[in-house]
């Protein structure tokens, strides 16, 4: 059963604390990164046996397995895929940067160039649950973004297959690759190349232990979208609220891993108890109630505050991935807010619209870097590249002052490089 806290009772570690099993497994994937540099396409293979129990000819998803597949989609499911594109879609071409170029000084041009990456790399599970939702808050972003070339990976099931849903998702989003290998040795492979599989320039994309810490060992060979841990979500509500529904949207992010997070802050102890009650009563419901009673015995939590002003701080201490705000004004709070990957105003917008409708991005930071970190974006499948242009004459008026800068710091080349022009010319 969930248990109840008073804020003031315990201390920041003992109400924020979650109980994780920390998996050694960077060894392993040491390992295994190792056999895919060295084995490319055939070390791919080897592992799709071992770990997916799937025999491969051939890696790729063909188009005509990637048509078929799209065929047997369940239409009403198609065109809900497609409905949320659109919203996702729409959402994210609202962050789309422009150059800049700023010329207010004489004789000098400066600016910046948003360019987008030429090929990305998106690592989409297919295990215990397939999420073709995750295909398309990954894939969406990096096409409104210019990328040149999407590539996806995920694992087979035994038959060497794809998941249809991903496929179809696949397909709506614009990917131009799929490859069936998932696992470490999928990062390995988007990171370094195989006979197969295109070296990419970013990696994004959800995992587990395996797939994380291969994104943390291939860092810097290419750039990664975030180190994401296990799910959580902080529901804020007040006396007014409907427990059932608090319940569920608590239950809604514990079904995902047994190491989720959701915690409730009230500053109702009645509604406290309620909720406390139809998380019990719903539980029984969940087709994923092992792995959700888990969660929320071992990181779920209640905490009562004395007012919605102390939730928030609470919130801002937590830096949850999801926050829901459940008031009737949630306008009035949300300026206070800080620290939170998303936030979900009032009592009719449940978590899940973002996971897959709504059009905000459902990949967020998680353990807390919500304080540092960011949604995935656009931003994230983009470089910037600045310039500079000077005059003569815009040089010689700064000459002088550079130099001494430079000099300053000890970096006499650094000096000469702008006096040099200069010499020999009257001062």
């Amino acid at each position: 059963m969930i248990r109840i806290y008073k804020m003031n009772s315990l201390s920041d570690e003992e109400i924020f604390s979650r109980s994780e099993e920390q998996a050694n497994v960077a060894g392993t994937v040491e390992e295994i990164i190792a056999d895919v540099r060295n084995r490319g396409d055939e070390a791919l293979k080897y592992y799709a046996e071992k770990f997916d129990h799937a025999k491969l000819d051939s890696l790729a998803v063909s188009e005509k397995e990637l048509e078929e597949s799209v065929r047997t989609v369940d239409p009403k499911f198609l065109a809900i895929l497609s409905e949320a594109a659109e919203n996702i879609g729409h959402y994210h071409e609202n962050q789309v940067r422009s150059d800049f170029v700023v010329t207010d000084r004489p004789g000098v041009i400066l600016g910046q160039r948003v360019l987008p990456l030429e090929r990305v790399g998106i690592y989409v599970p297919g295990g215990t649950a397939a999420y073709p939702s995750t295909v398309l808050m990954d894939a969406i972003p990096a096409r409104i973004a210019g990328v040149s070339e999407i590539i996806m990976v995920t694992p087979p099931n035994k038959e060497g297959k794809v998941n249809p849903n991903i496929l179809a998702a696949a397909y709506i989003a614009g990917v131009d690759k799929i490859f069936k290998t998932g696992g470490a040795q999928a990062i390995a492979a988007l990171a370094f190349g195989t006979e197969s599989v295109p070296s990419v320039d970013k990696i994004v994309g959800p995992g587990n232990a395996y797939v994380a810490e291969a994104k943390k060992q291939v860092y810097g060979r290419v750039g990664i979208d975030m180190m994401a841990g296990p799910s959580d979500i902080m529901v804020l509500a007040d006396g007014n609220s409907n427990p059932v529904y608090v319940a569920a949207d608590l239950l809604s992010q514990a079904e995902h891993d047994k190491m989720s997070s959701a915690v409730l802050i009230t500053d109702s102890e009645e509604l406290a108890v309620q909720v406390q009650a139809e998380i019990e009563a719903q539980l029984k419901a969940l087709e994923r109630e092992e792995i959700a009673r888990v969660s929320i015995e071992n990181n779920g939590k209640i905490i009562l505050v004395k007012d919605l002003r102390e939730g928030i701080e609470a919130a801002n201490r937590l830096a949850p991935e999801h926050l829901e705000i459940c008031t009737d004004q949630p306008f009035d709070l949300l300026p206070m807010v800080r620290n939170a990957g998303s936030v979900f105003l009032g009592r009719y917008t449940p978590e899940p619209m973002g996971d897959y409708f709504a059009g905000p991005n459902h990949t967020l930071p998680t353990l807390g870097t919500a304080r540092f970190s960011n949604p995935l974006s656009v931003d994230d499948f983009v470089k910037k590249m600045q310039f500079s242009y000077f005059t003569k004459d815009a040089l010689k008026e700064d000459c002088e002052k550079v130099a001494y800068f430079a000099e300053k710091e000890g970096l006499t080349g650094h000096a000469r490089a702008v006096k040099v022009r200069f010499e020999g010319e009257e001062k």
